[in-house]
């Protein structure tokens, strides 16, 4: 079956998408994307980016993405010292608009977990709210940090969580927010939230503080369908989510724009401590470049691709040290790529 797929898929005209490795694993687990598209015939070219510095080879970068409006994207580095530069991560994000990041948390077969059955999608503000990057020393040692809503974006992003709800057969949407202690930021977001909710009343609405909402995943996360929020908050729980069901290494991403779409990792994190071990987990790097073959209708593929790395994950002895196990990078790719040739294709488990 799959040797027949690849002859078809041979004939088509090749897609070209942006690739930007970024830092840490990013680099490995993105040569591993390349190595099983090859060893598939995946009808992909990358234009890859090496961003080195925040001028020239990043506007490179910006001018891909622009162009072929699809890529997929390592994390970035960024510097918490105090006099470093503004992150590369957001500020591509701003620059392109894209405005929502959507992260899946499902709970997997074979991954040992405190919670089962979880499966919700995190979706959060990418270009304001904390992360609008507009701070200053207005006196020496008192420094203002400006939090920044605005009702265009955070009516398209509400808009975003129920259109998403609605597509993917959801129930509910859940509003995170503290506007018990910031009524004019957070009280706005939710008020825009709680109107866009009238326009889907075939979708339950409900809205919950931040801080009760990690206690709730924490306890009873598969109450949980779409959540929306602001950047911060989104940050948070989204690498709440990903705790949940195996960690940074099954999660996949995607930055969601008007015109251009940037998948990347679910939770971003670069993983410096693992660069160069042949130790990371390449299975969410893996699951975000099959949805992006979704993305770009390339559906045969993209379920094969999906169905053979789920399918490893239900077996321990290709789970890496994050998940429990002793496989290597290298061990699951070269296991997964001996598979590929051996599966039927059938309907997607993961599709979005």
């Amino acid at each position: 079956m799959f040797s027949r797929s690849v002859s078809r898929m041979a004939l088509r005209q090749p897609i070209t998408v942006s690739l930007i490795p970024g830092d840490g694993v990013g680099p490995e687990l993105t040569a591993v994307v390349k190595n099983v598209f090859h060893h598939m015939s995946v009808p992909v070219e990358f234009d890859e980016q090496i961003i080195t510095d925040p001028v020239e080879s990043y506007d490179a970068a910006l001018m891909s993405l622009r162009k072929h409006r699809v890529g997929l994207k390592g994390i970035l580095s960024t510097s918490p010292s105090l006099h470093a530069p503004r992150s590369l991560n957001v500020q591509l994000r701003k620059d392109l608009n894209l405005f929502a990041n959507m992260v899946k948390c499902k709970t997997m077969p074979g991954i040992k977990v405190s919670h089962k059955n979880v499966d919700m999608i995190v979706i959060r503000d990418n270009t304001e709210g904390e992360y609008s990057g507009l701070e200053h020393e207005s006196v020496p040692g008192v420094v203002e940090s400006l939090k920044v809503i605005t009702a265009e974006n955070v009516w398209r992003l509400a808009k975003f969580a129920f259109e998403t709800a609605t597509r993917l057969n959801r129930r509910k949407v859940t509003a995170v927010h503290k506007a018990t202690i910031m009524p004019l930021a957070d009280g706005f977001f939710l008020e825009c939230c709680h109107e866009v909710a009238k326009g889907y009343p075939l979708i339950d609405f409900e809205d919950m503080v931040v801080d009760n909402c990690c206690l709730q995943l924490a306890s009873c996360p598969q109450q949980f369908d779409v959540l929306v929020m602001g950047n911060l908050y989104g940050n948070i729980v989204s690498n709440v989510g990903a705790g949940l069901v195996g960690g940074a290494g099954v999660v996949t991403g995607v930055n969601m724009g008007e015109e251009i779409i940037l998948f990347e990792p679910g939770a971003r994190h670069r993983g410096d401590e693992l660069a160069g071990k042949n130790a990371a987990n390449p299975a969410g790097m893996i699951l975000t470049a099959a949805r992006m073959l979704h993305h770009l209708r390339l559906h045969e593929p993209a379920q094969e691709l999906e169905n053979t790395t789920l399918g490893m994950l239900t077996e321990s002895q290709f789970h890496t040290a994050d998940l429990g196990g002793e496989a290597s990078t290298s061990d699951f790719v070269d296991n997964l790529k001996e598979r590929l040739f051996k599966r039927p294709v059938k309907a997607s488990r993961f599709q979005s």
